[in-house]
């Protein structure tokens, strides 16, 4: 009878010990909280990206490779050697990871068609995996903007591109293996979060979607708006907490979702002086690299800067030329990260790491914001 009730009490403790073990268990979001990925694009020349400082950085992307035939190719032994590059730093800096994209904006133009059949995309998974053989790099991330939805003009895109695309990364899960990094960028508007992406089916086999929260206000629109905000606010749905939101509702992990930082602003011209210019008709005029800002868009220049304290989002307006211009800044680019580790997601990416500056960059800013909030 004592070694029954012993044994009774020995199996009682066991499963005390079992269940408070189960409920202690770090979740992948606990495991994630604090230990974001920092993902860089890098579309310049790789000997220059030195001038940089990659211990700020957990990935560097490089941007882009395009498709030749039905395979991933470089554009030229520049490209190849840009990687290689890049791989090397890998000595210097041990932790980072080094992948390669395809695609871009206007770099995707066969890409609907190529990964349409079951022999396009072996071939393709083939092929990158021979690149990332070849190259020692550790990942592959897919910039096809956009499947399903109408991207560059001219380009083609099918409903069937949904489900193709879920082929795909599937193939190149099979293909490259369980430690290969595949991600792939992802539009931040609500079309293309509800029409492009089957995420279910997608999600399991990559480890990173990078959510293009920039652009929101493109190239195409003829209105002012913010290209990049944190939050919506009452004239403006799209934005990166809208987002992250829908993506979070369709089952997507939180720790695999990464928030997009912009290096760079776009302006407007032919803005009224209303409001400071934010959401009235105007013409899209340039693109301005955040290290071209002290040149281009100063208050030497004609600009002030103005802070929407619902979007968490900083605009410019240039009374005298009628100019509106939308950016990321060291303030909102430190918002989203402790937004990304408040919320455990996965990470910032940010395009792209040549338009920064040298010293006192949004890179630095992202930087000090992680290191603060994570203590």
């Amino acid at each position: 009878m004592k070694l029954k009730h012993l044994s009774t009490l020995y199996l009682i403790a066991f499963l005390l010990l079992g269940l408070f073990s189960c409920k202690n268990k770090p979740t992948a979001k606990e495991d994630n909280s604090g230990q974001i990925a920092v993902m860089a694009y890098y579309a310049g020349d790789a000997n220059k990206i030195d001038q940089y400082n990659l211990g700020e950085v957990t990935h560097v992307i490089y941007s882009f490779l395009h498709l030749k035939g039905n395979e991933l190719a470089y554009d030229s032994p520049e490209d190849s050697l840009g990687v290689a590059h890049l791989v090397a730093l890998k000595e210097k800096y041990p932790d980072l990871k080094v992948m390669v994209s395809l695609g871009g904006w206007g770099g995707c133009k066969t890409c609907s068609e190529v990964f349409s059949t079951p022999e396009g995309r072996e071939a393709f998974a083939l092929s990158v995996k021979r690149i990332l053989d070849n190259s020692g790099a550790d990942g592959l991330d897919l910039d096809w903007e956009y499947p399903s939805i109408e991207g560059y003009p001219g380009h083609q895109y099918l409903p069937e591109d949904k489900d193709n695309f879920t082929a795909l990364v599937t193939a190149l899960r099979k293909t490259l293996g369980k430690k290969a990094i595949i991600s792939f960028a992802a539009g931040g508007f609500q079309q293309f979060l509800e029409n492009s992406i089957d995420w279910k089916a997608v999600m399991p086999e990559v480890n990173y979607v990078n959510l293009m929260s920039y652009d929101l206000v493109n190239g195409y629109s003829k209105v002012t708006g913010h290209h990049t905000p944190l939050y919506s606010n009452a004239s403006q749905t799209e934005s990166t907490d809208n987002a992250v939101k829908y993506l979070e509702k369709a089952g997507v992990p939180s720790n695999k979702i990464v928030i997009g930082a912009a290096f760079y602003a776009r302006v407007w011209k032919g803005v009224k002086n209303v409001d400071n210019g934010l959401y009235q008709a105007g013409i899209f005029k340039q693109g301005v690299g955040y290290n071209k800002f002290d040149s281009i868009l100063s208050p030497r220049q004609g600009f002030k800067a103005y802070w929407d304290s619902v979007a968490q989002a900083p605009y410019m307006y240039n009374a005298k030329d009628s100019l509106f211009a939308t950016y990321d800044d060291p303030k909102s680019v430190a918002l989203k990260t402790k937004y990304t580790i408040d919320n455990h997601l996965g990470g910032i990416m940010f395009w792209q790491l040549a338009n920064d500056k040298m010293k006192d960059g949004l890179l630095d800013a992202i930087y000090k914001a992680k290191e603060t909030t994570e203590k």
